[in-house]
């Protein structure tokens, strides 16, 4: 079994001494504890949890630095007059992340540029007009048409939007963590054969790569092995042509009788707790169609959930529910909230991911493709419905259930897929993949220990 199939396991849940020790930021105590346990017989279920749980609480701390004092000093770089009272209001409504590391409260490396994202008035008092890229933000000036509204109305008018795109996508291990004359094994993801993708070209490499996974494969990469004696980029160059229909979910019509498949669980993230059950069944009482029942699960995601960068999701636990419970979460969290709530109605729902791909900017991102009979798979971006949902654009809103824009790029399909070759050691993301990995023979790197590169070469609509 590759290592990272124990995360299946995850939601055993840790013994009361060690999860006590968790929560209170005792990681060194509680790796103690779990490696005490690994070391007795106990059940394979159980070893496969604390397998995980041990490598999570290692890399837990690395994503909170900022005690209150250095992120006071941070705020207040841009906003002088910038209140303790605020920052602990801010705290209180769950708008800054935190834990306890060894007792003591400890904030999320990202709480600022949460905050920018998605506070308004903060951003203002802070001087930020430009956000640079954020997921379903146009950034248009007051009186212009705004790249995502145009797009939306492009699509409406004409039935479609279609680009031919180029990227350059590479990663680099950093110097610091550069090993000399070890064999490395690389990742990195390129678009994959789907409805909206054709026309999938390879315009030049950093070096021959060792393997190119087939075009359907549900995470799909290309990938190298190499000795390295000088620390150098893994880079690919690709060009794709990207089509986005327009559908109205209004005029759909479901069949009486919907298709099965895609509405299993996942475990650790995707799962029908008792709390998942209830709140589809709140949700949609009385509501037959499954249109309107999903439909009804994006309206929840998108003016509920407040967008907020996430920690590693390899440091993440039952990730759907916990969304639901604390109403905060980044695009892929928004994603497989609305994945599982549209399962657990038996509605067909699915993981997509890749890049979100403007002209000039390319950034990270996750959506969702929901399928309903007889019309088949169509979109939905909770994310960009939710930004657009706090910048009180109803019709943009409205727009990302059902469609999304040209401006993809898909590598991933499938939540929680392998790679084609598999990796031997620890994902950064075992999960998704939309930056690339990297390991050494013995070990995988994690994210602080490589770059990505993206870099947009050309945007063309066609």
């Amino acid at each position: 079994m590759n290592i990272n199939d124990n995360l299946k396991y995850l939601n055993v849940g840790l013994p009361e001494d060690i999860l006590r020790r968790k929560t209170w930021g005792d990681f060194e105590g509680a790796v103690r504890l779990i490696d005490k346990r690994l070391a007795t017989d106990i059940p394979d279920a159980l070893r496969a949890c604390l397998i995980c749980e041990r490598e999570m609480i290692l890399r837990l701390e690395n994503d909170y630095s900022y005690t209150e004092e250095t992120a006071l000093k941070k705020i207040r770089e841009a906003i002088p007059d910038f209140t303790v009272e605020e920052f602990r209001e801010m705290v209180d409504d769950n708008k800054i992340d935190w834990i306890y590391i060894g007792g003591e409260p400890r904030y999320f490396n990202s709480f600022y540029g949460t905050l920018i994202k998605t506070n308004a008035e903060f951003a203002k008092r802070a001087g930020i007009v430009d956000k640079g890229h954020v997921d379903g933000e146009d950034n248009a000036k007051e009186g212009e048409e705004g790249i995502l509204d145009r797009s939306a109305r492009l699509m409406r008018e004409n039935g479609q939007m279609t680009c031919r795109i180029r990227m350059h996508a590479g990663v680099r291990i950093k110097d610091e963590y550069f090993e000399k004359g070890k064999l490395v094994r690389v990742h990195v993801p390129i678009p994959a054969a789907c409805d909206q993708q054709s026309e999938i070209r390879f315009e030049a490499f950093s070096s021959e790569p060792t393997y190119i996974a087939p075009e359907d494969a549900l995470q799909r990469t290309v990938y190298w092995e190499e000795v390295t004696e000088e620390n150098h980029e893994f880079w690919v160059e690709y060009s794709y042509v990207h089509k986005a229909p327009y559908v109205d979910p209004a005029k759909i019509v479901p069949n009486a009788v919907q298709p099965t498949f895609h509405t299993e669980e996942i475990a650790p993230h995707i799962v029908f707790t008792p709390y998942i059950r209830s709140l589809v069944e709140t949700l949609t009482e009385g509501v037959v169609s499954p249109v309107e029942k999903a439909r009804i699960f994006y309206d929840f995601v998108t003016t509920k959930v407040k967008y907020s960068f996430m920690r590693e999701y390899f440091g993440l636990e039952n990730i759907a529910e916990n969304c639901a419970r604390n109403f905060r979460g980044d695009c892929g969290v928004q994603a497989l909230l609305l994945i599982t709530l549209c399962r657990c109605a038996g509605i067909p729902a699915r993981w997509q991911s890749g890049l979100y791909v403007e002209p000039g900017d390319a950034g990270m991102h996750d959506w969702v493709q929901i399928y309903i009979a007889p019309h088949g798979w169509m979109y939905a971006d909770p994310s960009f419905g939710g930004s657009a949902y706090r910048n009180h654009n109803e019709k943009r809103r409205q727009h990302y259930f059902g469609n999304l824009e040209p401006y993809r790029m898909v590598a991933n399909r499938e939540f929680q897929a392998a790679f084609d070759p598999p990796k031997t050691h620890w994902r950064k993301d075992p999960y998704d993949n939309q930056a690339g990995e990297i390991e050494y023979e013995d070990r995988g790197l994690t994210g602080p220990e490589y770059r990505r590169i993206f870099k947009v070469l050309s945007h063309e609509e066609i």
